[in-house]
């Protein structure tokens, strides 16, 4: 029989004590307080803009670890851009082809942090069937106690440039530019 030594109780109780407090949490997407929004320039003076009012997933976060998974899909058809005549165009075949693509989807997987706040999450986007590495970089992030939920609250401002020509988004260009700006606001609760 082995005797333990100080050293080996020791090691034992903080290898216990990291494990504790290495905690994975679950929040599920709140719709009303994220907005996944675009800016787009047109043909080099005014922005266009929009934003998709239907958009649904989860955040797995472990601030202790600082790991987390970010799932979030977005319906394509909910796009609004506030003219139901350009929203008819963006959802057709020059752009979103809502029919045969549906959905977009962010798959998040590596966490950045700066202390226990996210400071970046890297992925992929799928979008129109084509599957390309982005990285949303947070302008803020915290977390709350809500009091409407009764639970915490984590979300915070992310955006990313993206080029839509890697997903053979390519009507209008060069006049339409190749680059857009994709901004999400976010907020979860805790599950």
């Amino acid at each position: 029989m082995k005797t333990l030594t100080p050293f080996t109780v020791a090691a034992a109780l903080l290898a216990a004590a990291s494990l504790a407090q290495a905690e994975s949490v679950t929040y599920a997407v709140e719709p009303m307080h994220t907005y996944v929004t675009f800016e787009a320039r047109h043909f080099g003076t005014s922005t266009n803009r929009g934003r998709f009012d239907k958009k649904e997933g989860t955040i797995t976060l472990d601030r202790a670890a600082k790991t987390g998974r970010a799932d979030i899909t977005i319906d394509t058809a909910s796009i609004s851009s506030g003219l139901a005549l350009f929203d008819g165009h963006l959802r057709g075949d020059n752009f979103l082809r809502v029919k045969e693509f549906p959905t977009a989807k962010f798959t998040g997987d590596q966490f950045s942090f700066d202390g226990d706040k996210v400071s970046a999450v890297s992925g992929t986007l799928t979008l129109l069937g084509k599957t390309q590495p982005i990285t949303l970089k947070a302008t803020n992030f915290n977390c709350y106690d809500s009091p409407m939920f009764k639970r915490e609250v984590c979300g915070g401002d992310f955006e990313a440039s993206l080029q839509r020509s890697a997903y053979g988004m390519t009507y209008g260009l060069p006049g339409i530019p190749d680059t857009i700006r994709l901004v999400i606001q976010i907020e979860a609760v805790r599950q």
